[in-house]
């Protein structure tokens, strides 16, 4: 019950603060400039860099270790399977780039917001997975609160990095003629997957625990997919800014520092 429940807490936390950021449509009208939303995606590119080293592959490479198996096996197989899982979503479902305005996916006539939707939401797949399978390994290492802390880091680092994510989806629904309270659902809705997700990891984890560091390399190699195909390009993208890279330097920052204090 005190697994379940930190779990639960982690991944509410993550999609309350994707419901947060939608809320903003409340009390602004306009998306943010080009500028600040390269901010918001480099930001994101480096939580989710950093998460992948310190939250993912070393613990998936201690755990593989722990079970007498080759550190880099699961960690280097793992990780190859994540690439290629996000790297089949993404080349089936419909989506847009949205500072570069590229649609990515099968031919698809849904309107723009619906493919925005759909990129924030294929890049919060493995984001909800890293933070069940997280709490997970804490749970199988003697679920002691003190034991949570690399997990709750984790959960912190992603949601912050949620709340500009759901004013994104939010206010151009807005702009584009949404009720402001359609806005906002479809917000938070965006997020919906990130639970979802992780408490199938979670699943997937207890009934085949041997699974864990194979499980938590997938996460990682997901997650620097999602960076190196959609979050970098598109915090550079435009007329030439340190903006993106600087996002890129604070994010892997924060949640570096993150992992290490509460570690």
């Amino acid at each position: 019950m005190q697994a379940f429940f930190y779990t639960s807490a982690g991944l509410g936390f993550i999609w309350l603060m994707t419901c947060l950021g939608a809320a903003t449509v409340f009390l602004f009208r306009k998306a943010a400039p080009g500028k600040m939303q390269q901010v918001c995606l480099g930001f994101a590119a480096g939580v989710m860099m950093a998460a992948s080293v310190w939250s993912l592959l070393l613990p998936a490479i201690e755990a593989a270790k722990d079970m007498g198996l080759p550190g880099w096996l699961p960690a280097a197989g793992g990780f190859i399977l994540g690439v290629f899982f996000l790297f089949g979503l993404d080349q089936i479902i419909p989506h847009l780039h949205p500072l570069t305005n590229v649609r990515e996916g099968l031919p698809s006539k849904s309107k723009r917001t619906t493919l925005l939707i759909s990129a924030i939401t294929l890049h919060n797949i493995p984001e909800g997975m890293a933070v069940g399978l997280a709490f997970a390994l804490a749970a199988q290492n003697g679920g002691e609160p003190a034991i949570y802390g690399p997990a709750i880091a984790l959960a912190l680092g992603i949601g912050i990095q949620n709340f500009p994510e759901g004013a994104a989806v939010s206010l151009p629904l807005r702009q584009e003629g949404a009720s402001t309270g359609k806005a906002f659902f479809m917000g938070s809705m965006s997020g919906v997957v990130e639970p979802v997700f992780g408490f199938l990891a979670v699943l997937l984890a207890i009934w085949v625990a041997p699974l864990m560091p194979w499980l938590l390399s997938f996460a990682a190699g997901a997650m620097i997919y999602v960076v190196v195909e959609e979050l970098i390009p598109e915090a550079n993208a435009g007329k030439h800014s340190h903006a993106g890279t600087m996002g890129v330097m604070a994010g892997f920052l924060v949640m570096m520092v993150l992992d290490v204090a509460l570690g």
